[in-house]
């Protein structure tokens, strides 16, 4: 494939495709500004049936046919690929191998979007993840003649597989692995030099010994009690992830030192003051308020790294620090 550059969001076969026909012209806008370009010369193979796929796609312009191999080997031609469709959305979907292998016929260009984006539109865009989800439907039921891949159905996969590639099952937080996307995300596609970048890393205090006197169950609720309060300190286009066990992390674009501290501040006084019940002992019905408390590191790109892992890397030495001055403070990168 070639470099990948942005496709203007009036090009015809876009607006055509059936993937977006019930969409505003803000839905359609938001949801093209995820999409990437690409071209594929003549007879070259997009996947193979079998491949593990993570991005879908629309056909520009150009032509594909699509192959499935038979149980003597011989391959089966199943259709033709024109201008407007779109394919590979069911690899992200239900998380199932490709169906089929795909060859370009001529020389042809297709728009790209990559699973990540396409459960991120779905999570923060649940209306716009609908008609998505009703159009592939649509086309899926057509093509299957009435088959099991109905719409309910594809809601079903499309709700697990989302869940299950960017969330934290326990909190309902972004995963370290969309934290980690949409790090790289802002600074590989920042073409006028990067703007303010602030992590945020953090973790609660002694967990450790609330789990070995509480119980698991115990330190479940407090982790739950902490993520709910970094939700509700969360501004638009923050994104906060659960990293592992009590440890968390907070992305906050455009955002400087001052402000970053105030925020975290906010987050560390407001875990401080909550006082989480849960039952003392693994086996009592009396239930004891904890004080939980947290330590936050925060770094600053691009002063204090100019690329995700430096990033990361800071956020938790200043987190570090912080456990080091005496915990249930916030240290910023020196």
């Amino acid at each position: 494939m070639s470099e990948a550059v942005r496709i203007p969001i009036n090009d015809p076969a876009l607006l055509k495709s059936p993937l977006f026909a019930d969409l505003s012209q803000l839905e359609y806008n938001a949801v093209t500004a995820f999409l990437e370009r690409t071209h594929i010369k003549k007879n070259a193979v997009l996947f193979s049936e079998g491949d593990r796929g993570g991005d879908m796609f629309i056909l520009l312009s150009g032509s594909f046919r699509a192959f499935m191999s038979q149980s003597d080997g011989t391959r089966r031609w199943m259709f033709n690929i024109s201008p407007g469709d779109f394919l590979g959305e069911m690899s992200i979907i239900a998380d199932e191998p490709r169906s089929a292998t795909l060859v370009a016929r001529e020389d042809s260009d297709l728009m790209v979007l990559q699973g990540i984006d396409f459960y991120r539109i779905v999570f923060e865009h649940p209306m716009i993840g609908v008609k998505l989800l009703k159009a592939i439907s649509s086309v899926q039921n057509m093509w299957l003649d009435q088959s099991s891949k109905h719409l309910n159905d594809l809601m079903r996969w499309g709700e697990n597989a989302r869940r299950r590639a960017i969330t934290d099952e326990l909190t309902g937080l972004y995963n370290r692995r969309f934290l980690e996307e949409s790090i790289k995300d802002r600074f590989d596609h920042s073409s006028v030099g990067l703007r303010k970048l602030a992590l945020m890393m953090m973790d609660l205090d002694h967990i450790h010994e609330i789990n070995n006197r509480f119980g698991t169950g115990a330190g479940d609720k407090v982790i739950l009690s902490a993520a709910e309060i970094i939700r509700s300190n969360l501004r638009p286009g923050d994104i906060a992830a659960r990293l592992s066990g009590d440890e968390f992390a907070v992305l906050l674009p455009d955002t400087d030192k001052r402000e970053a501290r105030a925020l975290a501040e906010d987050i560390r006084q407001g875990i401080s003051e909550n006082r989480v019940k849960v039952p003392n002992g693994k086996k009592s019905n009396e239930l004891v308020a904890l004080r939980i408390r947290t330590s936050i590191g925060i770094a600053i790109a691009p002063t204090h790294a100019k690329n995700r892992e430096g990033l990361m890397i800071v956020a938790d030495d200043a987190l570090r620090k912080a456990k080091e001055m005496g915990r249930d403070r916030v240290e910023l990168a020196g």
